[in-house]
């Protein structure tokens, strides 16, 4: 991510010259020294003006600004529409000067994740923060904690009778199991309790549970209770529903967010710099990228807040009408014109404006992001999901099953982006 940067030289001696310069808007930015090799100060602010004034003016109260003063020569700066942007442009400012170490600077810890291993004899899954990219089709992830991962583990194993042991398993049937196999809650492979082709087709199974949520699971038991319901068999279709039920239970611990690790793909919405535009972010590959801007000029806006046109009552938060400012009538020699639409687009233009916006994002540059980006790029899209929903910024969107983007719901949230933003803008 390549970040531009604004900058303004800086004097000890006229330092409000150049602070009176500074926009009072939210901003990443960074101080710099007079030699080139003085580490620079990178901080993020709601507020860049003020910050820096307290930061860099003279003050009798706080006579250590005067020593960081006097040694910032230059003061650059990047404005943001959003923590969200403000968290990765600053990683990508720290991880310039600073490497690997800026992880612990962000605080930027690997997420959990749900690691299958396939490449066992005999497979089981464990829990992981370090799933290496060599099998990062069999790692699910990522979890909003380790706890919360484990807890998914273990529920979904006892759906399956796949082994918990860690053992690395000669199977013999000398040997004497463990609880698991004498509660029947595993093929017990350790003393051939079952054949190797009937503990593969169960390893099979979880894995389509793991990579699916769920899902292939659920589609076999729906199916076989709707079919004994049609057959009359009650009871059957009772048991049947139960088990539906205890599925969708374990699957309702892995929010949507947890994918094969190499198969993640989202679009992140969010505010921008910018009131007439919505920054749009696409992680994909293990890193994110943009920001991309999406314009709303020609979008109908709606009122979030008054109950006629509310977001609840109708999602669509944008009402695309033609781009025509009236047709005067030909032939006539008549001034009239006919109702004007006030400069707003038709809907299948605003779908081609954001479909050239996401191919723009997905464009690949040949660049293999480095393990040191991957992890904090992932850590920060965890971080910012896993928040309660009404302290989350911005909005999230998934490919479709078949791998396309879903263009309505993305222009709907875009509408709910920058209802937001212009609801709770402030003259500068």
């Amino acid at each position: 991510m390549s970040v531009e940067l604004q900058s303004v030289p800086f004097d000890p001696a006229e330092a409000k010259a150049a602070l009176t310069q500074l926009p009072t808007a939210p901003a990443v930015f960074a101080l710099y020294g007079a030699e080139a090799k003085d580490e620079p100060y990178i901080g993020r602010t709601p507020n860049l003006r003020g910050r820096l004034e307290r930061l860099l003016q003279p003050s009798a109260k706080h006579p250590r600004r005067l020593q960081l003063a006097g040694r910032v020569r230059r003061i650059a700066w990047h404005l943001t529409g959003s923590e969200f942007e403000s968290l990765l442009t600053q990683f990508s400012l720290l991880e310039d000067v600073y490497g690997a170490k800026a992880l612990e600077r962000m605080h930027l810890r690997a997420p959990a994740f749900v690691r299958y291993l396939g490449g066992n004899p005999y497979p089981r899954i464990v829990v992981t923060n370090k799933p290496s990219q060599r099998e990062a089709d069999w790692a699910y992830g990522p979890f909003a904690s380790r706890a919360a991962a484990e807890r998914f583990a273990d529920e979904a194993l006892k759906l399956f009778l796949l082994r918990r042991c860690t053992d690395d398993l000669n199977p013999d049937p000398s040997h004497p199991g463990c609880v698991y196999s004498e509660m029947k809650m595993c093929l017990a492979p350790c003393y051939k309790g079952c054949t190797d082709e009937r503990y593969a087709e169960e390893s099979a199974a979880v894995q389509d549970f793991l990579a699916t949520r769920g899902e292939s699971k659920l589609v076999v038991l729906r199916g076989e209770r709707d079919a004994a319901s049609a057959n009359l068999a009650f009871e059957d279709a009772a048991a049947l529903h139960a088990q539906v039920q205890k599925v969708e239970a374990v699957r309702a611990l892995a929010p949507e967010l947890v994918q094969p690790m190499n198969r993640l793909r989202a679009v992140v919405l969010q505010a921008s710099a910018n009131l007439d535009e919505v920054a749009v972010f696409l992680f994909e590959r293990g890193s994110l990228r943009g920001p991309a801007l999406f314009s709303t000029i020609g979008m109908r806006i709606q009122n979030e807040q008054s109950g006629s046109s509310s977001l609840f009552a109708q999602p669509m938060a944008l009402e695309p009408v033609p781009d025509e400012t009236g047709i005067r009538e030909q032939g006539t020699g008549s001034n009239e014109q006919e109702p004007a639409t006030h400069g707003r687009i038709p809907r299948t233009m605003l779908e081609a404006r954001m479909e050239a916006v996401l191919a723009k994002l997905e464009e690949d540059d040949g660049s293999t992001p480095s393990a040191t980006v991957r992890q904090a790029h992932l850590a920060l899209l965890k971080r910012w999901y896993y928040r309660p929903e009404v302290k989350r910024e911005g909005e999230i969107c998934f490919p479709e099953g078949d791998g396309h983007w879903p263009i309505k719901s993305l222009l709907r949230g875009v509408g709910r982006v920058a209802a937001k933003r212009l609801a709770t803008a402030k003259p500068q």
